[in-house]
């Protein structure tokens, strides 16, 4: 079967420098000083400023060796080069006109209806997350569903709540979904196709279940009809037709590239240059632009967060969550993994969480349970705050507009959502093995 990328190793660890206890204690120490680094961001500074030391300090004291490190880089660089390109596409996007698009079209026929409006996003922020990304989701689509609301004179809580919950739990579809999503690709042994098969049904069901639960969590938020509502920028510009049209190709790319033996990245690079060509001739971006929209940092945290995450995996703590994790597909065992999974990224993120599950799998898992664990690392960070990057990031765009989010209704409305998505995911993945079984073992 077709694979996007080699997926992360299990690094081999060299401890002639430092005694077993304190080789762990360094790795668990620099993986929880990365993770607070890239929660507080202090002065705005990249997540890379403190990874990369981290990771170039374990391999330099012995806790990783400089091969197991090497091997682990090698492993994931197809999976960051498709993560640099997936947002150079959302950015290309953006500047083509599409978010702006996006925003009049939910405005459209919102005004007065909360309700109808919130419909809308549900329907823009489970597309843009599947196809573009959950980063697309969080950096692109919440300002302009933020702006949105306050035009149709809507209470925004409900509308970007949701971009939130759907940029985690909506990513359970593509592997170009999340990079949690191509961290268990590469170890799943499934096609693009046979991936999105098995996940479509827990992905429409979660939705479904996300929109019921906002409706009525939100209820008092989303009455009332409000009048006055300011006129939306763009709400009379046409569709941008090229943009679209090459997302839409772009996605059929993904779909048919394993059956050509053409890895998915080059159809992301494929459509990242077809879209850049009119926006570079006609001057609207520059080729500084989309290095930055690549985020070469973010790539190089993800690279040093393999290392620090593989020095981790290979002591005590990587030892503990193999022993506890099932083997056998089961819906019992399946269940145990997601649950797992959720609670492990709301502990340490999801990235690492993903990093530490895949590698404790050892390659050789069913694939059952390894879209069981995506489904705990993906729907479990709407728990809280630190569960993922992209929530961390939301809050920060709502803070920026003077709309800092309260964390304990944050947390009722998780408490809420995740117990349930994750039982309901996990049995629609059971169901697609069961009635699936003959081609996918």
């Amino acid at each position: 079967m077709c694979h996007a990328a080699t997926g992360p190793v299990r690094a081999d660890t060299d401890t002639a420098g430092v005694t077993d206890t304190w080789a762990q204690l360094l790795a668990v120490l620099m993986l929880a000083g990365l993770l607070a680094f890239a929660m507080v961001q202090p002065k705005g500074l990249p997540e890379a400023v403190f990874a990369v030391p981290a990771a170039g300090l374990l391999v330099a004291v012995g806790v990783v060796g400089p091969e197991a490190a090497s091997r682990q880089v090698v492993a994931l660089a197809p999976t960051v080069g498709f993560l640099a390109a997936v947002l150079v596409l959302a950015q290309l996007a953006d500047a083509a006109g599409v978010f702006t698009w996006v925003g009049a079209r939910l405005a459209r026929g919102s005004v007065g209806h909360p309700g109808r409006l919130l419909g809308r996003v549900f329907l823009a922020g489970s597309a843009t997350t599947a196809t573009l990304s959950l980063d697309a989701t969080v950096v692109l689509l919440t300002p302009v569903v933020f702006a949105t609301a306050a035009r149709v004179r809507a209470r925004p809580k409900p509308h970007v709540y949701a971009c939130i919950h759907l940029a985690n739990s909506a990513s359970l579809l593509l592997p170009v979904s999340n990079l949690t999503n191509l961290l268990a690709f590469s170890a799943s042994g499934l096609t693009f196709l046979q991936f999105a098969g098995l996940m479509a049904a827990p992905w429409l069901l979660v939705i479904g279940i996300e929109y019921l639960v906002f409706r009525r969590f939100f209820r008092s938020d989303l009455g009332g009809r409000p009048h006055g509502a300011e006129v939306v920028e763009g709400a009379g510009q046409p569709a941008p037709r090229f943009a679209l049209a090459v997302l839409a190709l772009t996605l059929l790319g993904f779909g048919v590239s394993g059956l050509v033996g053409v890895e998915p990245v080059w159809v992301a690079v494929a459509g990242a240059v077809t879209l850049a060509g009119p926006e570079l001739a006609g001057r609207r971006i520059g080729v500084p632009a989309l290095v930055r929209a690549a985020s070469p940092p973010f790539c190089l945290f993800v690279f040093a967060l393999g290392v620090v995450v593989a020095a981790v995996s290979g002591g005590s703590l990587g030892a503990a969550v193999t022993s506890v994790l099932p083997t056998t597909p089961t819906l019992p065992n399946l269940l145990l993994a997601a649950a797992i999974a959720a609670v492990l990224a709301n502990l340490v993120n999801n990235v690492p969480a993903t990093l530490m599950l895949v590698t404790a799998l050892a390659g050789h898992a069913h694939p059952g349970l390894v879209l069981a664990v995506l489904v705990g690392v993906n729907i479990g960070p709407n728990l809280t705050y630190t569960g993922s990057l992209a929530t961390l990031l939301w809050r920060r765009v709502l803070v920026r507009r003077d709309a800092t989010p309260a964390q304990t209704e944050f947390l009722r409305l998780g408490a809420i959502t995740v117990p349930l998505c994750l039982v309901v995911a996990v049995v629609a993945v059971w169901l697609g093995l069961t009635l699936g079984r003959g081609w996918l073992l």
